[in-house]
């Protein structure tokens, strides 16, 4: 198996199962659109609503500072700012590409 490897399993929770995806098997990705399923027939709108939360976005961004040296802890500073507000929207590719995000990789 090489390293770039995904390895795919599935965990079973409250009725649904909830894919995790690893390459090392030491850090590990729970599919958030798995969990949302639980809310919703159409996933995106209750991820799209967790993440305008401003508990959420400063969660993320301690997530980012403890464990991605390369996060930008001053452009997130602005980003939180707007957190939460009715005009606030969370773009994951925007986190990814201005703030060096590695903790909620998009497939």
């Amino acid at each position: 198996m090489s390293m770039n490897q995904t390895i795919k399993e599935t965990i079973h929770a409250n009725g649904i199962d909830i894919t995790v995806y690893t390459n090392d098997f030491k850090i590990e990705y729970i599919s958030l659109t798995d969990i949302a399923r639980f809310r919703s027939t159409d996933p995106r709108f209750t991820i799209h609503s967790w993440l305008r939360s401003r508990d959420i976005v400063e969660f993320l961004g301690l997530w980012e500072c403890l464990y991605n040296p390369d996060f930008k802890r001053a452009d997130f500073d602005t980003f939180k700012q707007d957190a939460g507000s009715n005009a606030y929207t969370f773009s994951i590719k925007e986190w990814n590409d201005r703030l060096h995000g590695i903790g909620i990789p998009s497939h």
